[in-house]
């Protein structure tokens, strides 16, 4: 994420756009208002150097925080997995959209995540909860990417609804490199 809010500042900054930045974990760490101003690139990057904190993520109070935030009408781009209950989501982003915003969503997954085409059984660590779970793929792979699958519709069609543009970004694709060809897609 700090090398697509980088890229994307910078982007930003160099068309002459007041750039600022929100970084979130459960709750806004950082917040740094947008402006267009000398020094406002560095500070930026600065708040993106760092360590990141936190391991769990939950989209809905950083986005209300954001919402409330945000008073003049720009463009909001949210990176995240987006592998959590969507109906808080949903409410939130509507009220970025309400405000006259214009939302991004890329939505980074690791393909092995998308496939589930592991072989053998396996003990999975969820990262966010330290949840262990020891995993058969063989036995759970149609029932995963049922539900997967049903999620990621579930999601499209809520950004569909909404005129959010969506950006599938895996992680074995640079961001930078994604975030380059969704602002060349746009002229």
């Amino acid at each position: 994420a700090r090398t697509l809010g980088a890229t994307l500042a910078y982007f930003l900054h160099h068309q002459r756009d007041a750039t600022g930045l929100t970084t979130f974990h459960d709750d806004v760490l950082d917040y740094m208002p947008a402006r267009y101003r000398p020094g406002q690139l560095r500070r930026l990057m600065l708040l993106l150097d760092r360590e990141a904190l936190g391991t769990s993520t939950n989209l809905v109070k950083p986005l209300e925080r954001a919402a409330e935030l945000l008073h003049k009408r720009g463009t909001v781009v949210v990176v995240s997995d987006l592998l959590a209950p969507l109906d808080g989501l949903q409410t939130q982003l509507a009220a970025l959209v309400g405000r006259g915003h214009e939302v991004i969503v890329f939505q980074v997954l690791d393909p092995a995540e998308t496939r589930f085409d592991y072989a053998d059984a396996a003990l999975f660590v969820d990262v966010e909860s330290g949840r262990e779970l020891y995993v058969d793929p063989q036995a759970v792979r149609a029932e995963y990417l049922r539900r997967f699958n049903a999620h990621r519709q579930e999601l499209q069609t809520l950004v569909d609804r909404l005129g959010i543009e969506l950006v599938p970004t895996p992680t074995d694709r640079p961001l930078e490199q994604a975030l380059f060809d969704f602002l060349q897609s746009r002229g």
